[in-house]
């Protein structure tokens, strides 16, 4: 009896290591600011800043171009969030613009937009 005991407790401790030991999931993974690249668009390869932000539960933000930081912030107008995937609706130059992203790993995602141009995005650290 004394064996079983023993058994169940070494058991019980391996249990509590390993869930002490996996590192927390970040609580909000989309949030934060990301360095998008589109590849191949008529105006040549382009790069975007998307500066997400969780607001009264909603993930909102806005896009800004670091190359001509005279421009005004483009409004993304709608998000749609899954658990590992993301797609931002905005307008440019006009049109009505989709982009949409899926996680790659903890500071990565890939996608495309307009399923049409490849899209990169990486997590930029504060």
């Amino acid at each position: 009896m004394k064996k079983v005991s023993i058994f169940f407790f070494f058991i019980l401790l391996s249990v509590a290591v390993n869930s002490i030991a996996q590192a927390p999931a970040p609580a909000d993974f989309f949030a934060g600011k990301w360095d998008i690249m589109v590849a191949g668009t008529p105006n040549g390869d382009t790069q975007l800043v998307a500066n997400l932000v969780r607001k009264d539960g909603k993930l909102t933000g806005e896009l800004t171009t670091p190359a001509d930081t005279s421009k005004e912030p483009i409004p993304i107008t709608k998000i749609e969030e899954g658990t590992d995937k993301l797609a931002l609706y905005f307008t440019a130059q006009g049109y009505d613009v989709n982009l949409d992203l899926a996680k790659v790993d903890d500071d990565n995602l890939k996608g495309s937009l307009m399923n049409m141009f490849d899209a990169k995005a990486k997590r930029l650290k504060q």
